[in-house]
Formats: C-alpha cells, sequence, structure tokens
C-alpha cells in the first residue's frame, strides 16, 4: 500500500480535535480491542503495566505476546494504514486501516487471529468509557480518516521522545512511556518509592481494583492525550497521587499551563508547545516544574531518586 500522505508536514502537526473526533472515538476502540489481547494472554506486571501499546517508527506495537510457546505480536502501522500480526513461527496477517465500524473491526481481527491458531479469548468490551457497547455490536464507531490518524501518531513520537529524555532523569522508580488505551493517552509515571492510601475508583466501566493497583504507590504522572470532557482540544497533562497539599496552587511553567479543577491535574494546551520556538524545552518545562512541585509538596526524598549531572 502507498504512503497515504499528510497535509500538515510539521513535526509537530496541528490536530484540532472537532476535526478528527469520529476517527479518534474508532481509533480509541480498535487500540482497545489490540490492547486487549495483550491483556488476555500477558503475564501480570505491577501498575497493569502489561496491558500497554509502545511507540514504533510506524505506529503502535504490543510489544512480543506469549500464546504456548509461541509469541506474537500486533502492530499498528500508520504510515501505509495497515494492522499486522506476526508470529515467531513465521507466519503473519494483515488487515488494512480504513472506515470501517468497529464490530466488522472485530470480527476481520479475531478470524485473521484464529487463521494464524492465535485464538484468544477476552472481555469484549470496552473499558473506560460511558455506555460502552460490546465490540461485536458496535456498528455506531467506523470512521477513519488517515491524514489526522498520522498527525496523531506523529505527535505521539515527539511526546515519546521528549518523556525518554525527562524520564532518563530519574533513577528512583519509574515506568516505561508507554500507551494506555483506555484513556487514551501516552504517559510515564515517576514513583516516590512509598505506598499511597487506596484510590477511591469509579472510573467508568473499569473495576477498582484495577485503579487502586495502578494507584498503590506514592506518584507523579505526566502524559499527553488528544482531548475529552472538559478540555476541547489536545494537551500534555500532569499530576500527583496523592495530591499533596498545596499542589494546585504551585506556579509552573510555561506561561499558559494551568490547573484544571474539574480534572484535578495541570493542563499545558498542545498548541502552545506546538507553536513554541523550541518546543522540546517548552514540554520539558512543564513535565519538570509539575514533578518538583509534586515532589517538594509530597516531601520525596529527591537526592536519592535524580541522577546528578
Amino acid at each position: 500500500m502507498k504512503h497515504q500522505g499528510v497535509s500538515d508536514n510539521t513535526t509537530w502537526p496541528a490536530l484540532p480535535l472537532d476535526a478528527w473526533r469520529e476517527t479518534y472515538a474508532t481509533l480509541h476502540l480498535w487500540t482497545q480491542i489490540v490492547g486487549k489481547v495483550r491483556l488476555a494472554k500477558s503475564d501480570w506486571v505491577n501498575h497493569y503495566w502489561h496491558i500497554t501499546l509502545y511507540l514504533t517508527p510506524r505506529g503502535l506495537t504490543t510489544s512480543p505476546i506469549p500464546h504456548g510457546t509461541r509469541i506474537f505480536q500486533i502492530d499498528f502501522d500508520f504510515i501505509d494504514h495497515e494492522l499486522i500480526i506476526s508470529s515467531s513461527d513465521g507466519r503473519s496477517g494483515r488487515l488494512t486501516l480504513q472506515a470501517q465500524s468497529v464490530a466488522a473491526f472485530y470480527a476481520h481481527f479475531m478470524e485473521e487471529l484464529d487463521r494464524l491458531e492465535l485464538p484468544v479469548h477476552m472481555r469484549a468490551i470496552p473499558c473506560e468509557v460511558a455506555d460502552p457497547i460490546p465490540f461485536a455490536q458496535d456498528e455506531r464507531h467506523g470512521a477513519y480518516d488517515p491524514d489526522y490518524v498520522n498527525r496523531f501518531w506523529r505527535i505521539l513520537v515527539q511526546a515519546d521522545r521528549v518523556f525518554k529524555r525527562f524520564r532518563a532523569d530519574f533513577i528512583g522508580k519509574c515506568s516505561p512511556v508507554h500507551f494506555f488505551w483506555g484513556a487514551p493517552d501516552l504517559a510515564v509515571t515517576r514513583f516516590s518509592g512509598r505506598s499511597a492510601p487506596p484510590h477511591p475508583g469509579g472510573m467508568p466501566n473499569l473495576p477498582d481494583r484495577v485503579t487502586r493497583e495502578a494507584y498503590s504507590h506514592e506518584l507523579c504522572s505526566c502524559g499527553f492525550w488528544p482531548g475529552g470532557g472538559p478540555i476541547t482540544y489536545p494537551a500534555f497533562y500532569a499530576y500527583a497521587y496523592p495530591q499533596p497539599k498545596g499542589f494546585a496552587e504551585a506556579s509552573v511553567a510555561p506561561a499558559g499551563a494551568f490547573y484544571s479543577r474539574d480534572l484535578g491535574e495541570f493542563i499545558l494546551p498542545y498548541d502552545i508547545v506546538r507553536q513554541a520556538e523550541t518546543p522540546d524545552d517548552t514540554l520539558l518545562a512543564f513535565l519538570q516544574s509539575t514533578y518538583e512541585a509534586a515532589a517538594e509538596l509530597g516531601g520525596w526524598e529527591r537526592g536519592a531518586l535524580e541522577r546528578v549531572t
């Protein structure tokens, strides 16, 4: 398949939410289907890190997943717009990423897994969305604009790169930079090393036990997501759990970053980064200043957690 091309060739492309809202909703559900395969077949890892996807030079990947004595991997290619299934026995399968219902995508995907003798049994209903429709019944979502999907992935590429630079300065417990398909968002999380009080839970269609495991230890997390709810544009975010006293009033950089009372976290609109003279430095300022607010106000032992350069 030939490269579909994009209309915005900048490194940090524009991604107005209204321009691709329907495609975003469909892609979100497709990533949930693929992510649930990894969840169903992978060994458990703390904080549910075994369910995430990762950036690649062409899209997103599950990384290798065990299946008996074989392993397989599922890749979204957002350049040629294909879904690729690769198995350690040399067999592979492909699906074209194009406008089609979630039900059709799910059926074709499961058929391809069966053809490759990679059967998977999973709870085939979305997580973290209100009023979920079982994948096999979802004829409502079916948009796919390859231009905007490619833009989204290219933003993730840049965010992944800067997040990894930020992560490198922390020698304490820290997550990989990974894509959570529940929200969906690309995130990286630092930990103080201390346990946290039980999380209250209450996320839509997500068992409280999952949330409590994810937030079992004191943390400061940052990430990128395309927007939704009270935030009607793509944005970077940062939050602390448990939130230390004074965190919401902390002074953070750059200008334009703010604390959202609705979300309980700091928000940096993506367009501020995209339009900055030095986007990397602008984003790093946000990541570092929000972390410092959480660590200082939370009494983290920063000397034991940070790399001295």
